[in-house]
């Protein structure tokens, strides 16, 4: 990396001795990718984050030690924040400060505390501080050579690009099509080597830039169809197991919960983590093992042929295997608004489209529903958004939103919560201006005026395509175990497994599953439950 594009990397500490060991250690393992800074005073520190910032420069991580005279790391830490909010921070404590580094994580977004010393730095340094830049490389924008989209703001089409580019990890800058001189068709994707895709079809882009993944074998042991957290468990559990294993996911790998802003209640992540890393996280595990992902490919049809499985995909490719877990996951309900229909992709988009995050700085963002995925875009947009309207039909924030959510919105002041309410009307030209708001106790509308809206209320099971052998809910959720019809036919001895499906070996996990529990970690330890299932299914067959 050249000299003016290394990131700084700056430690801060009144103690000589101390500052001379993380100044050392630090030179050693990052002097070639980052520039290495140490001072030996927090105001010292403010003044060259200041300079930094004049010369439009973003540190990538901040290590203060707790106990300062000039100021506490913490409060440190809480300076930096307002300056540089996307830069990585770790506080060195010793075992008595502890607690204070615990009470940090919430107040200066503290990525992680070290207790002094951390000899050997092979174990205790490295790992933690490699981990952490990794993750701010990813959000990281140095000068620019790489993808561009070029197309009309609001236009759907624009923003399935944006959105599928962000879902795949891809970093990109969009131009607007008035400030661009780019001929053809919009919207357009230029790569860094000179090629131009106008209106790529999802399969197109993934092509492009080299992501399909390797073509798929004619039978596995296992076949998943869904990549969400059911889908991304089952795939580690089966291939490090021994099976051979293929993730079929139609768009990206990651669901409803890829798109989560944050998570901060699932066990092992007690600073939060963002839906798209523990995708990330997922996926990459699962190819370690030797899983193997095709995406995006669209399941179309699942039939029997003696014993094996066959999947029909929408080329008309077939996958045979000799087990299938369907974990589909679930789509987000219209808006049942007037209206609203014209202006999806162009003003109302269904979940946290965090590729919109940028265009909603200063904006009012309104999002609609009242569960966790809601709360999570609210306390999300929170940050960047003038002011969040949280609509939710219910009589009460908490029925059906984790506590720590609800707190944490009722503490956030340019969020207002507006129960009894539900949209009634969208409106505008080619993207959506204003809404129209109804009080669902006595009937009173409002108008405001709105640019983004998005919706977390309801949600479908995609199993459409699965009309035919296996059993499903009036609501097209998938009968497993106990829940499947006594009048179901079955041709075994035994009865279904817990998690298996009206049809033998054919098993289900997940949101889309019947009865099951709504949150990603019951999902995950259904994806796993069911690769032990499998093993129990193949034993006796």
């Amino acid at each position: 990396m050249p000299e003016r594009h290394r990131p700084m990397v700056l430690a801060v500490d009144d103690d000589p001795h101390v500052l001379r060991a993380i100044r050392r250690d630090l030179s050693r393992h990052y002097q070639d990718r980052y520039r290495v800074v140490a001072v030996d005073s927090p105001l010292a520190g403010l003044q060259l984050l200041e300079t930094v910032r004049q010369r439009g420069e973003e540190p990538a991580l901040l290590i203060a030690d707790q106990r300062m005279p000039e100021m506490t790391g913490v409060d440190f830490l809480a300076r930096s924040l307002e300056m540089f909010p996307r830069a990585r921070r770790v506080l060195l404590t010793a075992y008595a400060d502890t607690n204070a580094a615990i009470d940090a994580i919430n107040r200066v977004r503290l990525d992680h505390y070290l207790v002094k010393p951390w000899e050997p730095p092979q174990e205790r340094l490295y790992p933690v501080l490699d981990e952490l830049l990794e993750d701010w490389q990813r959000s990281y924008l140095p000068p620019y050579d790489g993808i561009r989209v070029v197309g009309h703001r609001f236009a759907p089409a624009t923003h399935r690009v944006r959105d599928l580019l962000t879902r795949l990890h891809q970093p990109f800058r969009f131009e607007d099509a008035d400030e661009s001189s780019v001929p053809g068709p919009l919207p357009a994707v230029l790569l860094s080597d000179g090629k131009v895709l106008s209106r790529p079809s999802n399969g197109d882009l993934v092509d492009a830039l080299g992501l399909r993944g390797t073509e798929p074998r004619q039978h596995y042991d296992l076949a998943i169809v869904g990549g969400g957290p059911a889908g991304l468990a089952a795939s580690v559990y089966g291939a490090s197991e021994g099976l051979s294993t293929l993730l079929v996911e139609s768009y990206v790998p990651g669901g409803q919960a890829g798109t989560s802003s944050r998570i901060e209640n699932y066990l092992g992540f007690p600073a939060g983590v963002s839906g798209a890393e523990l995708i990330r996280r997922a996926v990459a595990q699962a190819r370690r093992f030797g899983a193997e992902v095709l995406a995006p490919a669209d399941a179309t049809s699942l039939r029997t042929s003696g014993r094996a499985r066959v999947l029909t995909l929408a080329d008309g490719r077939e996958i045979s295997a000799s087990t299938v877990l369907l974990s589909p996951g679930l789509r987000y309900n219209r808006l049942e608004a007037e209206g609203a229909e014209r202006f999806e992709g162009a003003g109302i988009y269904y979940g946290a489209t965090t590729s919109e995050t940028a265009s909603c700085i200063g904006r009012h963002v309104f999002i609609v529903g009242g569960a966790n995925s809601a709360g999570q875009a609210a306390v999300h947009f929170a940050k960047h958004a003038g002011q969040v309207s949280l609509v939710i039909r219910g009589d009460r924030l908490d029925k059906g939103m984790s506590q720590y959510l609800v707190d944490e919105i009722t503490a956030t002041g340019n969020i207002d919560v507006r129960l009894n309410t539900e949209i009634a009307a969208t409106d505008g030209n080619e993207q959506l201006e204003r809404v129209t708001l109804l009080n669902t106790l006595d009937g009173s509308t409002s108008h405001s005026d709105a640019e983004y809206v998005f919706t977390f209320i309801g949600a479908r099971p995609n199993t459409e395509w699965l009309a035919g052998p296996v059993a499903m809910d009036s609501r097209g959720f998938i009968l497993t175990g106990p829940d499947i019809p006594g009048d179901t036919a079955w041709d075994l001895p035994r009865q279904p497994f817990l998690l298996e499906t009206s049809v033998p070996g054919v098993f289900a996990a997940g949101d889309a599953r019947a009865n099951s529990m709504k949150r990603i970690a019951s999902s995950a330890g259904e994806g796993a439950m069911a690769v032990a299932l499998v093993h129990r299914y193949r034993a006796d067959s």
